[in-house]
């Protein structure tokens, strides 16, 4: 596996494996890698070769209070990882040399990105989709693969290839959970015992909300009353929203059509976790992905 620590180099790399007519696959990270990070890995394997990784804890995307500075960085380990997963190129990147002197662009995909995370943390997305495009200019990556984990902001990332006509193909992969059904994240290392026992009541909301509509529910009202139940009667997790929304449009739904989210946000301590579910209609009848 090369480190490639530079654009011009990055770039050049890209342009060599198109001209010889291979499939590019991007998976970009901030790094503290976990298996849901190889489990994207994996299938860009499976699909793509060469396969590059990039490790860029992205300025651009903390807020003022956030926690940049102290965000996991793990670099040696995520390297020796992404080496015997059979990675070609792990591209890390200084900020510097994303964001030289004088960088003043920014990309906002508007009406996706003002609510729910948006909202609760102004000018992320906008981060965001400015450091995926500039990805995907620098790799030209036939495939980028993100996870579900963070739905909005793949559906945000979705829109952006769409509207600025982008060749590279978006792959939204499934969440992965621990076996006791915490969704897997790099910030689940900020969690002492106890609020790692708390938050489980993310995922138990979701079932509670699951169950409810295994049972014929169809409303979005009691379903979000029942999975709140669950939030509220865990002490030690903070409710930032609980939302369900069109899986498209992000806005919220009265009752349930076609395809939806469960979107839900908390705080335990000082760490802020997301979790979310899929609704999926077929033929009058429903299906939910936790």
């Amino acid at each position: 596996m090369e480190i490639i620590r530079t654009i011009s180099w990055m770039s050049q790399v890209a342009r060599e494996a198109h001209a010889k007519e291979r499939v590019v696959g991007l998976v970009p990270t901030m790094g503290a890698l976990h298996e849901g990070h190889f489990s994207l890995v994996r299938a860009a394997k499976s699909e793509c070769s060469p396969v590059v990784v990039s490790i860029f804890v992205n300025p651009k995307q903390f807020g003022p209070s956030e926690d940049f500075q102290k965000y996991p960085r793990a670099f040696e380990a995520d390297r020796a990882a992404l080496e015997k997963l059979g990675v070609d190129y792990l591209f890390a990147p200084t900020p510097e040399e994303m964001y030289p002197r004088g960088f003043r662009t920014t990309v906002a995909v508007e009406g996706l990105s003002e609510k729910l995370e948006g909202r609760s943390r102004t000018g992320h997305f906008q981060g965001v989709t400015t450091v995926v495009l500039k990805l995907l200019e620098i790799v030209q990556p036939n495939r980028a693969y993100f996870g579900r984990k963070d739905a909005q902001q793949a559906r945000i990332i979705r829109q952006m290839a769409l509207d600025l006509n982008l060749a590279t193909q978006i792959v939204v992969r499934p969440i992965l959970r621990q076996g006791d059904g915490l969704a897997l994240s790099s910030r689940n290392i900020y969690l002492n015992a106890e609020e790692r026992r708390a938050a489980m009541a993310l995922n138990r909301s979701l079932e509670a909300a699951r169950q409810k509509i295994i049972a014929g529910e169809r409303s979005a009202t009691p379903l979000l009353a029942a999975l709140r139940q669950v939030i509220d009667s865990e002490p030690g997790v903070v409710l930032d929203y609980a939302e369900i929304v069109d899986a498209e449009t992000l806005e919220p739904v009265v009752s349930l059509r076609g395809e939806c989210l469960i979107l839900i946000a908390a705080k335990l301590g000082k760490t802020r976790l997301i979790d979310n579910a899929l609704i999926e209609e077929n033929n009058g009848s429903f299906r939910v992905t936790l």
